[in-house]
């Protein structure tokens, strides 16, 4: 199975987004993380797209082939972001949708499932999958990430930028050689020089200077009222123990609709791209499809 290409323009902006499974009518958003692309989820499109699914896979502003922000400091923030979620809904012709998103998606989808920033979303995300994301995450990784994410290296091969890719990855779990070069593949761009460096604008790290506490999102997650499944990867330093604590206690954790689902062999974040990951995945949707 191979997905399909399209450009959209959203919020005033030209989107990538690849489509899983385009005749299918039942909905999947599956948006990456924060220095990613929508490639993240080709594992993830064709399994769903298999059982029956739609699978939609942004390339978010200033990542892959979306265009980059011509204004940084206002646009790379999760509200825009919603703004473009909610075009893509519009465009898309979708009425509902189930939401996967990787630490940055996932804190995407907990804004436009909360319906605060775009109400026009509000009722129209059926159910939340947060890869490795919660309402508050680790500063000491927050950090870590924003000092490989607002510096990308250059290498003159693409065998070397896999290489570091492997590195800086590493806590995604287990990838196949494959899947190792299709991520190199699928994540570069070229420079003017002919070096190749990470497909993204290394501007939009100016969201944590510019928005501070855009990831600080409890009002939005007591909001919630559709069912959540957070996957944490059992090693991750940005989603603390304490704080699948504190969800458990609120929004959709006190109401019982949270679960949380520990991911062996990972940090930040699963890959997706395993049959134990894809299933759970699958089953959560299924169970509120």
């Amino acid at each position: 199975m191979r997905p399909d290409s399209h450009y959209l323009s959203c919020a005033g902006r030209e989107i990538h987004c690849t489509v899983w499974g385009a005749g299918h009518t039942r909905t999947v958003m599956a948006w990456h993380g924060l220095a990613r692309t929508g490639r993240d989820m080709d594992e993830l499109g064709a399994h769903l797209a298999a059982q029956g699914y739609r699978v939609i896979c942004p390339d978010t502003l200033g990542r892959g082939y979306s265009q980059w922000s011509p204004q940084p400091e206002q646009e790379y923030c999760l509200a825009f972001y919603a703004r473009i979620a909610a075009d893509l809904f519009e465009q898309l012709g979708i009425a509902s949708a189930h939401w996967v998103g990787t630490s940055m998606g996932g804190a995407i989808g907990t804004v436009c499932a909360a319906g605060l920033l775009q109400p026009q979303l509000q009722g129209r995300i059926r159910s939340l999958v947060l890869n490795d994301n919660a309402p508050q995450l680790a500063d000491a990784a927050i950090a870590r990430i924003r000092a490989y994410a607002g510096n990308p290296p250059a290498f003159e091969t693409l065998t070397e930028l896999e290489a570091f890719f492997r590195q800086a990855y590493r806590p995604f779990g287990w990838l196949s050689d494959a899947q190792w070069r299709r991520l190199a593949e699928t994540s570069m761009r070229r420079l003017s020089d002919g070096r190749v460096t990470p497909h993204y604008d290394p501007a939009m790290v100016q969201q944590f200077v510019n928005h501070p506490d855009d990831y600080l999102l409890w009002e939005h997650y007591e909001r919630l009222t559709q069912p959540v499944l957070l996957l944490r990867g059992a090693e991750s330093d940005l989603v603390l123990p304490e704080t699948v604590v504190r969800m458990r206690d609120c929004g959709p954790g006190r109401a019982g609709r949270l679960q949380v689902i520990e991911v062996p062999g990972c940090g930040h974040a699963p890959a997706l791209n395993v049959p134990e990951q894809l299933d759970a995945v699958l089953r959560f949707i299924r169970q509120h499809d």
